[in-house]
């Protein structure tokens, strides 16, 4: 399996590989909400950091930790630009 980039958009299919599940099952995930998506057209677009979220909660929380970090030092250095 390949590494899942939190930015990265996915299409259904692509995600249904990496979550090893099958087309209904991954219909039912999304009707329900459990992963989040955008619909563009006809088709749903799901972002990395959905996928990560539903596999790993410890490595989201820790990925989404280490970006606002690295946020707020950017914006502190940036400021008085």
């Amino acid at each position: 399996m390949s590494e899942i980039k939190p930015l990265e958009v996915y299409t259904t299919q692509e995600a249904q590989v990496i979550l090893k599940i099958s087309s209904s099952t991954m219909k039912r995930l999304l009707k329900k909400g459990l992963i989040k998506a955008n619909k563009i057209g006809k088709q749903y677009r799901i972002l990395g950091h959905e996928l990560l979220s539903l596999l790993s909660p410890q490595v989201d929380k820790k990925a989404t930790d280490l970006y606002q970090k690295v946020k707020i030092k950017t914006i502190e250095k940036t400021i008085n630009w």
